[in-house]
């Protein structure tokens, strides 16, 4: 374990709930930092805490509801459908420059409480087409905050070449696979767990579930 202090970029979802027990596992103190961007599924804030209070670590709500005024999306507008994206065209849950400006503030207030580690849980694998989860933008905001505030600040992507079902497997090798399955919102229509089982978000998360452990088994049974 290293001595160092960590911030994890954290909505109390699946990706950063295992990036939150990756950080508990690699660094000897964990902060979290959570957004309010008006998302709509909004039961995240308080998945979040409570999920930062049950494995004891420090937890701060920063205000971005600016997002909201700026970007009509899915994720910030009950009057938006969310669909996938097709023909090559975005999601209508992407939200413009959100890991941009979140990675920007998580820097600031680490750098308010003396951590030099920021965790966030974006994957370039199974990613929605996503351009603000792709590893060569967080690269490249990491030297960029680093000249901003002249720090030496480590953005770790631990799930960035994971697939869903290899982040199940992260989170069970972490001793977390029933406390991700059961604990963590990551349902666009703010159902705890296994979710509505039918937007995409929870598409994604149960197929990989399911593929996960069928390799499992497999496994256990040789």
């Amino acid at each position: 374990m290293r001595n160092d202090k960590a911030v994890v970029v954290f909505s109390g979802g699946q990706d950063s709930t295992t990036c939150l027990l990756w950080a508990l596992k690699e660094f000897k103190e964990v902060a979290t930092v959570t957004f309010d961007y008006g998302q709509r599924h909004r039961l995240e804030i308080d998945c979040a805490r409570e999920i930062a209070d049950e494995l004891g670590v420090s937890f701060h709500v920063l205000d971005m509801t600016l997002i909201n005024q700026l970007s009509p999306n899915a994720l910030t507008h009950h009057d938006i459908e969310v669909t996938a994206g097709e023909e090559g065209e975005l999601p209508s849950t992407f939200v413009p420059g959100r890991n941009h400006l979140f990675l920007s503030f998580a820097a600031v207030y680490a750098h308010s409480i003396g951590a030099k580690h920021i965790i966030t849980g974006v994957c370039e694998t199974d990613f929605s087409g996503y351009p603000d989860c792709r590893d060569s933008f967080v690269k490249s905001l990491n030297v960029t905050l680093n000249l901003a505030m002249d720090q030496q600040f480590v953005i770790h992507t631990p799930l960035m070449w994971l697939d869903k079902a290899q982040t199940w497997k992260l989170a069970d090798d972490l001793d977390g696979l029933a406390f991700v399955r059961e604990k963590t919102l990551t349902c666009y229509n703010g159902i705890r767990g296994d979710g509505c089982g039918e937007c995409p978000a929870c598409v994604l998360r149960k197929q990989g579930l399911q593929s996960y452990l069928t390799e499992k088994e497999g496994r256990e049974a040789r």
